[in-house]
């Protein structure tokens, strides 16, 4: 059975090929040291002629009707590619606990940087809603591959600009989503709904925008839990992160996930 390293490496390189869009979808199986199966693709949205990369994990103990489906969607990482694999330490998590889990790369190298100036609710608009489009494509390639998931518990995650992209998404479909977790965005604002229910863990080092994060009254009108990681910057959720970080924000998505 292949070691952590290898299987890195042979990730990396069909990463690379798979920014680019494909007549058909190409899959790659590889099996973990943990029994997690990791399977990359791009999926072709001939409707707007664009490759999406995807990584799906599936848990080791099988599909049920029961299984939950989780989207995940990754923070700005300026058209590089390979952003989607840069999770995995929370994907193989779900995974390893009954999730079939799937990151979507948003950001593929023929995109538009985002601005770097002006107001970002307006001048990053058109990058949500794309990542909005990007998050319901892949939402309708899943039923189709794996009908039998409890659609009806979809969970989407996003870190920063893809907790903002999630966020949008609830506001647009709230109706598609049952939970809806940002690891710090800081842009769109959290919908103020009870449903889908909302989670956010907040970094200790980045404020998010006037307006992103609902009023105290507000967490407790519509059962928005908002967690604020003392030793953790927004920079640290992602694979790069200490084991103990790590740890700490798997055990808050499992324990929101499990209410």
């Amino acid at each position: 059975m292949p070691n952590c390293s290898s299987i890195i490496g042979v990730l990396i390189s069909f990463m690379i090929a798979g920014c680019q869009p494909r007549h058909q979808p190409v899959d790659i199986q590889i099996r973990k040291q943990d029994s997690i199966v990791v399977s990359l693709l791009t999926l072709i949205d001939a409707s707007r002629h664009r490759g999406i990369p995807v990584a799906f994990y599936l848990p080791h103990s099988g599909i049920e009707r029961k299984t939950i489906p989780v989207i995940f969607s990754h923070g700005y990482g300026e058209n590089k590619g390979g952003d989607y694999l840069a999770y995995s330490y929370l994907a193989t998590n779900l995974a390893k606990h009954g999730y079939v889990v799937v990151s979507i790369q948003h950001e593929i190298v023929t995109d538009s940087l985002i601005p770097a100036t002006g107001i970002p609710q307006i001048v990053r608009r058109s990058n949500w809603e794309r990542g909005v489009r990007n998050i319901g494509f892949v939402l309708e390639e899943m039923r189709i591959r794996y009908p039998n998931l409890n659609y009806k518990q979809l969970v989407l995650i996003g870190h920063s600009n893809g907790g903002d992209m999630a966020m949008l998404f609830g506001q647009l479909h709230p109706e598609k989503a049952a939970k809806i977790i940002s690891l710090d965005n800081r842009r769109v604002a959290l919908p103020r709904s009870s449903h889908p229910q909302i989670f956010s863990l907040r970094s200790n080092d980045q404020l998010a925008d006037e307006g992103v994060l609902p009023s105290l009254r507000e967490q407790h009108t519509f059962g928005i839990t908002i967690v604020k990681l003392p030793n953790t910057g927004h920079n640290e959720m992602d694979d790069h992160a200490p084991p103990e970080k790590q740890i700490e924000i798997n055990n808050y998505l499992l324990e929101f996930l499990r209410n």
